[in-house]
């Protein structure tokens, strides 16, 4: 049975990190008196919890728009073998006054050794970030500060310390599964995990919830021709009155205005690496933004002439703090991609971004060889302080 559930559960390609934020909203869900011990035709079913209720609830704390968004998210669970009928006695989820749980409060879930990496990671990180003096802080690199970093050497001093490890080899080989997994990484991406001075950090902020509708959103790849702008960027307009547009801002300042989608949400609506559900996109309530379907380019630029001796491009470095929303500009095109728009008011116009030019290094890892997808990502699992070096062309 257990290698069934697992030969499942990998069949529906669901990812180990979309994984672990629905098991952090079961948490809630049990810290909330949801999911607990009912009693059904005199039999009672321990961790479970009501679909009505829950669907209530979704709605009352801005997890979904709508019970019908609410639906076809829990139903999306039920497909990924992460949720079921207590007796199996439904496929489908129902709106109604029946039990379901979590496969991982009865047994049935297996936790394969992606997600059991993932979480280790997780307590890690948590572990971390509430003691005393942590070895997590910000650094400097080549003149770049880095969020969340540690030092090699100083992190296996402290497994072995705090007995997390039983010595420096396990030590090593837990953080080489850590780097292998995503969850940390060498702060320029350059080197493997040592016992050494090396600068690494953790990629994930792991206190940063995410909403169940982000989920329900995630669409598989595409590819750019297809994609729309990454919208991670754009920024509400008059946020203190409530309002739920953004401003796409083009070359010829024509104003358009989009769905809302928060900081918090890019990753679904970006097109991420590793989508959990494969949808499509008129399921979610919230679409993509379709805004600035053309290149701002006048034409298109490769790497090799942009490198090339004598190229008439100057590099600037810009900082960029984020706001509530985001950093205010958009990201289009590939190898390399090219600032498609920035908000006038926000954060990128203000560190002196333009449109036109072409991004060539995020928080010190260069970029010239990736997608826009790829560069959001990067983007929205960095700090809150962004820097990024531009190329600019020389008038």
């Amino acid at each position: 049975v257990q290698n069934l559930n697992s030969s499942m559960h990998k069949s529906r390609g669901a990812s180990s990190r979309d994984i672990w934020w629905v098991f952090y909203s079961r948490l809630r869900l049990h810290d909330g008196k949801l999911i607990k011990d009912r009693r059904y035709h005199l039999r009672t079913y321990p961790n479970c919890f009501v679909a009505k209720e829950l669907t209530d609830w979704l709605i009352d704390h801005k997890e979904a728009p709508d019970r019908e968004t609410g639906i076809r998210l829990m139903q999306k669970l039920m497909d990924h073998y992460i949720i079921h009928h207590v007796c199996d006695e439904h496929s489908d989820y129902k709106d109604a006054k029946l039990l379901y749980r979590f496969r991982k409060d009865d047994g049935t879930f297996p936790l394969d050794k992606d997600v059991k990496v993932f979480m280790r990671g997780q307590s890690l990180y948590e572990t971390l970030v509430n003691v005393e003096d942590s070895i997590l802080k910000v650094r400097e690199e080549n003149s770049v500060k880095y969020q969340r970093t540690f030092v090699g050497c100083e992190m296996i001093d402290w497994l072995v310390q705090k007995g997390e490890t039983a010595n420096r080899k396990e030590a090593v080989e837990l953080c080489e599964t850590l780097l292998e997994h995503g969850i940390i990484q060498h702060v320029l991406g350059k080197h493997r995990f040592f016992d050494s001075d090396l600068l690494c950090q953790f990629r994930i902020n792991f206190r940063r919830r995410r909403r169940l509708t982000e989920l329900l959103n995630e669409n598989a790849p595409r590819t750019l021709s297809e994609s729309p702008d990454s919208p991670f960027c754009l920024r509400k307009l008059n946020p203190e009155q409530g309002n739920t547009s953004f401003l796409s801002v083009q070359l010829t300042k024509e104003i358009k205005v989009v769905s809302a989608v928060r900081r918090s949400s890019v990753t679904s609506l970006a097109g991420g690496s590793n989508p959990y559900f494969n949808i499509t996109p008129s399921l979610g309530s919230l679409p993509a933004a379709e805004c600035n379907p053309k290149s701002v380019l006048k034409r298109p630029v490769t790497n090799e002439e942009l490198l090339s001796p004598g190229a008439p491009y100057i590099k600037k470095t810009l900082t960029i703090v984020g706001d509530a929303v985001g950093w205010g500009f958009v990201v289009r095109g590939g190898r390399p991609c090219h600032i498609q728009a920035v908000d006038p008011g926000g954060p990128a116009a203000a560190a002196g971004m333009k449109v036109c030019q072409l991004v060539f290094s995020v928080n010190g890892l260069c970029v010239l060889h990736l997608d826009y997808p790829t560069i959001s990502s990067l983007i929205m699992t960095g700090p809150r302080t962004l820097v990024l070096e531009v190329m600019e062309a020389i008038e």
